[in-house]
């Protein structure tokens, strides 16, 4: 048997299980509130077995972020958008928008008193700012390529000035609005500019 023809081991992930999870998810979360979550639970929801919920999440914490945030659609904006910079605005606005929803002040809420080393929080860091982080870095690395920027600046450093003052806000119960998302991305076009 080739190598291109070899059976992979185990069987086939199922968007419709990983939908029917998310969405029981949602709905224990809201009747029964993040404490009383377990994967047992889930799993009688749903009407999946344990091991299919574990081959998708690590454990009911990082299930819990993935279902706050499963209806967002702030991962996916601003990628056919052009001019750039309008393209990180309207991602900027769309970060914005997701968490001034009911939805978006829980997962807030839920992470204001989440310990900093918790898998709560580690989840809301892989599943809510590194993916929110890799939208504005296909962005800026976009912008980047253009001849009149410099292509030595530090990326990280600019996503960390983009995203961090936005998320200290939010975590702190501070306005954000569309105003202010598109000073923060003003400003830092600008910096970005100033050296090239």
């Amino acid at each position: 048997m080739s190598q291109s023809t070899k059976p992979t081991l185990g069987r086939p992930r199922s968007e419709a299980a990983r939908i029917a999870i998310l969405d029981a998810t949602y709905r224990l979360l809201i009747d029964r509130g993040l404490g009383r979550l377990t994967i047992e639970a889930v799993a009688a929801e749903a009407g999946v077995g344990k091991p299919t919920i574990y081959r998708y999440w690590s454990n009911a914490q990082e299930l819990a972020m993935a279902a706050l945030i499963t209806q967002t659609d702030f991962r996916k904006s601003g990628a056919k958008i052009v001019p750039l910079v309008d393209a990180l605005q309207a991602h900027m606005a769309d970060v914005v928008k997701v968490f001034s929803t009911n939805r978006g002040r829980q997962i807030i809420t839920t992470m204001a008193s989440a310990d900093a080393e918790s898998e709560l929080a580690k989840a809301f860091r892989g599943q809510v700012i590194e993916s929110s982080r890799k939208i504005g870095r296909d962005i800026l690395t976009s912008l980047l390529a253009q001849e009149t920027i410099n292509q030595d600046i530090n990326l990280e450093h600019y996503l960390d000035m983009l995203y961090g003052p936005l998320f200290y806000r939010l975590l702190t119960n501070k306005t954000t609005d569309k105003d202010y998302s598109e000073r923060a991305v003003t400003l830092l076009v600008r910096l970005i500019k100033a050296g090239k």
